[in-house]
């Protein structure tokens, strides 16, 4: 009887229902889910030693390996309602996300960094063989990947004038123009278009050499040599062109929805006091509209560190690797030169990069809009 739970009246006025558990009952839990663990644990110690040919122990597939998983996230549940009580069986409804995002997102990201440590090529007969931080150094020294940074420096920085360009069509769009639903519906277009399928349209065919209808028009203009692709300067605008017509709608509607949704009030108190048009919009619709603006911006840049079918369509990262994002140039190590060991080194540190940079422009975002406000 001593192990058995009070009643609700009998419980102390200061007491959750986790203290009044029982404490043998507390220890069988922890035991569960430490064996569980340690379990766990040793199985995936000795099938990497086994798979690293440092023992000889081991397993000839993972599959050992997801069995200790599945009893890991068993147990787990076991040891929250021994240990939790009804606590613990609010927390089984969150187990199955946890056990998801641990086996989805933290383990392969995990085993990408061993792969990143690994000298692995597909097209060599000699298969998988540890090098520790060669791949690191090899990428220091890579002017094709340094390359591929930079161009993403512009890529995020024409963000802003595609900001500009959106906000103007937002503005427009929120006027009281004619077919204004049409010009909507027109504008949004793009945005319902593979970004594949722009590159085919507009890269691959009406910006073509020979006969597309860009080019010869360029051509009537005077332009002796319309070649889009073929200069690095030209050919990295031709890049943001593409891509910047494809994704400004996103912001476009994210910037007009903000727009209708500011107080009229405010607007025709402006008007009344005398403010001009650009007044009003410059110390009312803009300041009012600075949290949208800057989500909008935000998610653009995530999507646009994200570049790759564009290029990888229209240039293949050419000329010379001259619009190679990292993406791009990532994809390009894998397929054409089978390199997996330091593809996954420069995914690795490409996520790391942008882990940093997306969390230092979020709270730089913060600080700006509370001192603006």
């Amino acid at each position: 009887m001593a192990d058995q739970i009070l009643p609700t009246n009998d419980w102390p006025a200061n007491a959750v229902p986790s203290d009044l558990i029982p404490p043998g009952r507390k220890r069988l839990g922890w035991a569960v889910m430490a064996a569980a663990t340690l379990g766990l644990l040793a199985t995936i110690l000795v099938q990497i030693l086994y798979k690293s040919e440092v023992d000889t122990i081991g397993f000839e597939t993972w599959r050992p390996v997801v069995y200790a998983y599945v009893l890991w996230g068993v147990a787990l549940g076991i040891g929250q309602v021994l240990t939790r009580g009804e606590d613990g069986q609010r927390a089984l409804f969150l187990l199955p996300a946890l056990l998801f995002t641990i086996a989805m997102v933290i383990f392969p990201t995990l085993f990408g960094f061993y792969i990143a440590l690994t000298d692995w090529n597909l097209s060599s007969f000699s298969g998988r063989r540890f090098n520790g931080l060669d791949n690191f150094w090899q990428m220091l020294g890579d002017p094709y990947y340094r390359n591929a940074l930079f161009n993403m420096v512009l890529y995020v920085l024409a963000v802003l004038v595609e900001y500009v360009i959106a906000f103007g069509l937002a503005l427009l769009l929120n006027a009281q123009i004619r077919a204004r639903k049409f010009f909507r519906v027109v504008f949004l277009m793009p945005l319902m278009l593979s970004p594949v399928a722009v590159s085919w349209m507009i890269g691959k065919s009406l910006m073509e050499y020979r006969f597309g209808p860009a080019a010869t028009l360029a051509r009537h203009l005077g332009w002796d040599n319309p070649a889009f692709f073929s200069d690095p300067i030209i050919a990295r605008i031709s890049i943001m062109i593409l891509d910047a017509w494809t994704f400004i709608p996103f912001m476009m509607i994210m910037l007009l929805a903000g727009l209708q949704a500011m107080s009229r009030e405010v607007l025709e108190a402006a008007r009344v006091d005398g403010a001009t048009t650009w007044q009003t919009f410059w110390q009312v619709t803009f300041p009012l509209m600075l949290p949208v603006s800057v989500t909008a911006v935000i998610l653009r840049i995530i999507f646009k560190l994200k570049l790759a079918d564009i290029i990888i369509t229209v240039t293949s990262g050419g000329p010379g690797g001259a619009t190679d994002s990292v993406s791009s140039f990532i994809y390009r190590e894998y397929r054409d030169r089978s390199n997996v060991g330091y593809g996954t080194m420069l995914a690795m540190a490409y996520l790391v990069i942008i882990v940093v940079f997306v969390t230092w422009l979020l709270k730089l975002a913060n600080r700006f809009v509370r001192n603006v406000n």
